[in-house]
């Protein structure tokens, strides 16, 4: 697992210039809301770090994980969002549910990056338990939601770069 091997969120990527015109959508889950919404926060406070104004981040919160797809192609759809950051936590149940909500999670969240040419980031915790959830929202395993976030800067960095 990848993130045994990260004990830290840290990040080589600078604060540019170019971020400042930058209009980011967090979409989040409200399900597992002290999960998610520190990863939320993260995202936030890693994006204004690197430049991106805080009036053009735009968040928007969906019920669950299974309604981050939907809610990501809404801000997709705007002409003037660059990205999006997804961002929701499923914990493992007793039933199969778990396995049907993060593979759909997952395709949808792909095929709206890929239908809109958009970086959308997969900032979508997939946990055994609430004690790695927590431990990946901000805890000894970093925030993925700052991982997330600059996954998309990264993202926007290249698309820019190939035009």
């Amino acid at each position: 697992m990848a993130t045994k091997l990260k004990k830290e969120t840290a990040s080589d990527l600078e604060s540019l210039k170019e971020f400042k015109k930058l209009h980011i959508a967090i979409v989040v889950a409200e399900w597992n809301s002290s999960i998610t919404y520190a990863m939320m926060n993260g995202a936030i406070d890693f994006l204004i770090a690197k430049g991106v104004k805080e009036k053009n981040i735009e968040v928007h919160k969906v019920p669950g994980a299974f309604e981050l797809p939907l809610g990501s192609q809404y801000c997709a759809e705007k002409k003037n969002i660059d990205a999006v950051i997804a961002l929701g936590c499923i914990i493992q149940g007793e039933t199969r549910h778990f396995d049907f909500i993060c593979d759909a999670c997952a395709k949808g969240i792909m095929n709206v990056s890929l239908t809109y040419n958009l970086p959308v980031a997969f900032g979508v915790l997939t946990t055994e338990n609430e004690k790695q959830a927590k431990e990946r929202s901000g805890g000894k395993l970093g925030n993925k939601g700052v991982e997330a976030a600059e996954a998309v800067l990264k993202m926007l960095l290249i698309r820019n770069s190939t035009i």
